[in-house]
């Protein structure tokens, strides 16, 4: 049975602080959330969110363990140890996704499933031919918007800096942007925003992460 059968799924412009703005009701189409919740949290409490990227593989629940920030590495939402892991956060990562940046994790496999289709932003067309990113929670859908697809460094993204502050912030989003990649440059990411990351590997290089960035730019209830 297939994670979406077990679900029954019935320019980058650096603005400052004052030209922050409240998020917009975007373009994006506002797709239906019409994940069961309660279902899933049935067969695993862990499962708190739901990623959707149109366009692509990424279709999957996002999982947070409690106390072991790696466990789901290698454990799929069933609890077998093992690949292909499951879509997940950690637990410094509030499961509302209110923190300036959330940083999901899912595993590169060669069928391009989990986070293996994130690899499609290499191509600089996909950031706009698939652009938006869906987050489905029990109440609310959250849509971001791609705005990176970057080779960075491997080093632990939550302890980069501290993105509560304006000059940090400002300057992460200055160095994602000038890393070998691809970058949309009409999408504008002031500081105030809310970032989405997700991270997976590139196979020929071990010391580094493709990291796709979105910036939160819509959200409704249900």
């Amino acid at each position: 049975m297939t994670v979406g059968q077990i679900a029954m799924r019935t320019g980058i412009a650096a603005v400052s602080a004052a030209e922050k703005e409240e998020i917009p009701h975007s373009d994006a189409p506002h797709l239906e959330n019409t994940i069961d919740f309660s279902a899933l949290q049935e067969k695993n409490a862990d499962i708190y969110a739901w990623i959707q990227i149109p366009g692509t593989l990424v279709d999957y629940p996002v999982l947070q363990h409690s106390t072991d920030r790696l466990y789901y590495l290698n454990h799929t939402i069933d609890g077998t140890a093992g690949l292909p892991g499951s879509i997940y956060s950690e637990a410094i990562h509030p499961k509302d996704f209110s923190a300036p940046m959330t940083v999901l994790y899912g595993h590169n496999m060669r069928n391009d499933t989990m986070f293996g289709s994130l690899h499609d932003y290499e191509d600089p067309d996909k950031l706009t031919d698939a652009p938006y990113v869906y987050i489905y929670l029990p109440d609310k859908t959250l849509i971001y918007q791609i705005f990176a697809a970057v080779r960075f460094s491997d080093t632990y993204l939550p302890d980069y800096c501290d993105y509560e502050k304006e000059s940090d912030f400002m300057t992460f989003v200055k160095v994602l942007c000038s890393s070998p990649g691809n970058i949309n440059e009409t999408v504008e990411v002031p500081y105030g925003s809310r970032l989405l990351m997700m991270s997976t590997c590139i196979g020929n290089a071990p010391n580094n992460r493709f990291l796709v960035g979105a910036v939160l730019i819509d959200e409704y209830e249900k």
